[in-house]
């Protein structure tokens, strides 16, 4: 009985905790997606066409990879905050 107890408490908290996102989040989420994409494309292309020294190049692609990772942490910080709010 204990264990049932127990099973029950665990499914009933997991489906609390799991929320739906809205029409206007989703729509949010999926311009973050496009515009993630845009960037990480034209950084790319500007490393293809790069003229100056090894050395600048490296440190351009350096930085767009930092931008890169930045703006995908922030966007799933996004997504998770509206998780949780929409509870």
């Amino acid at each position: 009985m204990k264990t049932l107890i127990m099973i029950l408490a665990l499914t009933g908290f997991a489906a609390a905790a799991h929320a739906e996102e809205t029409a206007s989040e989703k729509a949010e989420t999926t311009a973050h997606d496009a515009k993630r994409a845009v960037k990480k494309s034209a950084h790319r292309v500007e490393e293809k066409t790069c003229m100056k020294s090894d050395a600048k190049c490296m440190e351009d692609k350096a930085k767009h990879r930092g931008e890169e990772a930045s703006d995908a942490v922030s966007d799933k910080a996004k997504e998770v905050k509206n998780k949780v709010d929409t509870k």
